[in-house]
């Protein structure tokens, strides 16, 4: 009818503007109240971007909710909607993904980020950290390398343990529960196709002293306020130790004599420490490019795996550029 009556009042030459999309994110929290961290984040990348959020989601809503995200704006306005799935239950924030990528069809398929509480990232850029303090250290990479995770089947903990795994080191998860730290592992080895995950029960110092008796790599990934290393099993158990990684700020921390803002810091003879801090540092620049990505892209998973390629990019390149900074020759002073 509009255009009816301009071309009636002789607009025959009008063109009209192609509609543009506006980004939208949808968030899906399985807690309660969703998180103000990740939403915050989002708004500081894209502050034109609308943001909606439910929250307390089941996997039966949220396929729902995405099939009426998918279709208002069509399929190119679908390429302008993302979705950001998140809470602190793993187990079914996971459920949520595999039904909305079964929702998901052509050409109606949306950029879909995945970091349950901030799980993916962290553990990413734990990882990562690692890896960096290695090379720096003239240790090398992970393949062959023996690596404890303390409260390794927590989010964060399995998360590690896949990295870890992919890059060919040797993994033990410790847990309060042998049935549970031994069924995660069966699981990750099924899914990486090798042996190279073992589950060990570590409740007490003792136990966990002789979880940490091969590792050269120990990550310590407990909940904040929960320490899991004293200071004294370190020092006795760990003689092969060589970094340790924290991902608790909450005092008391995972690592008794390990601070937050170590960086590589020797906390005992040739045994360097990351603290929470180092790690969530480069864990929001993860995030930050997860979500760019994301916008960037029509489509696709964002997950632990993308989040990992960019820890990983991110720590090689900063090694790389030292290293061609040093090996510049000075240049003289102009007359």
């Amino acid at each position: 009818m509009f255009m009816r009556r301009l071309v009636a009042k002789g607009w025959r030459g009008l063109v009209v503007p192609e509609k543009t999309f506006k980004e939208v994110f949808v968030f899906l929290d399985t807690d309660k109240h969703a998180s103000a961290f990740d939403i915050l984040t989002t708004i500081d990348i894209l502050p034109d971007a609308s943001i909606l959020k439910y929250e307390d989601v089941t996997a039966e809503d949220a396929e729902q909710i995405i099939h009426d995200a998918m279709f208002p704006r069509g399929p190119e306005g679908a390429k302008h909607t993302k979705v950001f799935i998140n809470g602190r239950d793993f187990d079914r924030a996971n459920d949520i993904l595999q039904r909305i990528q079964k929702a998901l069809f052509p050409p109606f398929e949306l950029a879909v980020v995945i970091d349950p509480r901030g799980a993916y990232t962290t553990a990413s850029a734990a990882v990562a950290k690692t890896l960096e303090l290695s090379l720096k250290k003239d240790l090398g990479g992970f393949e062959e390398k023996s690596v404890t995770i303390l409260a390794g089947t927590g989010p964060v903990g399995q998360t590690a343990a896949w990295l870890y795994g992919s890059e060919k080191a040797r993994v033990i998860i410790t847990s309060r529960s042998l049935q549970r730290a031994t069924s995660l592992a069966a699981r990750i080895n099924k899914e990486l196709g090798s042996e190279l995950v073992k589950g060990v029960e570590a409740q007490t110092p003792q136990e966990v002293g002789k979880a940490i008796e091969s590792a050269e790599i120990v990550l310590s990934a407990g909940a904040g306020g929960a320490q899991l290393l004293p200071a004294d099993v370190l020092k006795q158990s760990g003689k092969k130790c060589r970094a340790v990684i924290d991902i608790n700020a909450i005092p008391p921390l995972g690592v008794e004599m390990l601070p937050s803002d170590a960086d590589g810091t020797e906390i005992l003879p040739n045994v360097f420490g990351i603290g929470a801090l180092a790690v969530g540092k480069l864990k929001n620049k993860v995030e930050a490019e997860l979500i760019k990505q994301a916008v960037t892209e029509p489509k696709g998973i964002f997950d632990y795996k993308k989040a990992y390629y960019i820890s990983r990019r991110i720590v090689t390149q900063k090694l790389a550029e030292k290293k061609q900074s040093r090996a510049e020759p000075s240049k003289p002073w102009l007359p």
